[in-house]
């Protein structure tokens, strides 16, 4: 099974968009055209996360437990992505480095949260 997409809730989508351009773009993916409230991120031509309201039509709100891992292609995209992150209004849940933080090879991520307090990895090594 693959996933098809990821949608990520936002209070206001179009506010959020300098965040995720930021974000995502330093891994590299690119936004398509907001459409009907909803933008869609995609790499190599396939979206694969969408920025939306959620359809309940309750507050965006992090998701407890929920966290959503971009794969970069090198140590430098993460750094680039989580400074990204930061100065377009997210906030720090860890800096990049490697997990565990003694290991000098394999997993080196960094993490943000959103406006909305969605918590987001960006990652490479594995």
């Amino acid at each position: 099974m693959t996933i098809g997409y990821i949608t990520i809730g936002a209070r206001d989508v179009e506010a959020a968009l300098p965040f995720y351009d930021a974000l995502l773009g330093a891994v590299g993916y690119a936004r398509g055209p907001l459409d009907g409230g909803w933008a869609f991120y995609g790499k190599d031509g396939a979206p694969g996360i969408g920025i939306c309201k959620p359809f309940d039509g309750q507050p965006a709100r992090g998701g407890n437990g929920m966290m959503v891992a971009f794969k970069a292609d090198s140590q430098d995209a993460v750094k680039a992505a989580y400074d990204a992150a930061l100065a377009n209004g997210g906030s720090d849940e860890g800096g990049p480095g490697y997990r565990p933080p003694e290991s000098t090879s394999g997993f080196y991520g960094a993490y943000v949260r959103d406006a909305a307090g969605n918590k987001l990895c960006v990652f490479t090594g594995v």
